[in-house]
């Protein structure tokens, strides 16, 4: 069982960065895909960036692509999202997410079974 705790967030003016971090505990990290969703309100919850168990693959949606980078430290049990370039509609709770040993389906809220409490991030116009 791993339990997930994010932080980071915030309030930033359009253009500029933030970067969240989650915290992982239990054990066994490195068997873990990771990943970041967002809700916004009245809108479902989407998925933004995963980074597989084995770091072989990272992937975007494409409204953060170019502009988003995921990242993990299996030392630290940790995993970040570096936001640059961030514009109004970035405006969301944003949400780490863990399954162990995902290797597909992973931009689907349905395939991941751990879940942190979320983080605000507020891009101001």
């Amino acid at each position: 069982q791993v339990q997930l705790a994010e932080s980071g967030g915030g309030v930033v003016q359009a253009g500029g960065s933030v970067r969240l971090a989650c915290q992982a505990s239990g054990r066994a990290f490195m068997t873990y895909t990771m990943a970041w969703f967002r809700q916004s309100p009245g809108n479902e919850r989407e998925f933004v960036a995963v980074i597989l168990f084995n770091d072989e693959l990272t992937a975007y949606v494409d409204s953060v692509k170019g502009r988003f980078t995921i990242s993990r430290d299996n030392a630290k049990n940790t995993v970040s999202l570096q936001m640059n370039a961030l514009k109004p509609e970035d405006t969301a709770v944003y949400y780490c997410a863990a399954r162990r040993d995902l290797h597909t389906g992973w931009s689907r809220e349905e395939s991941f079974r751990h879940w942190g409490q979320g983080t605000q991030v507020t891009v101001s116009s």
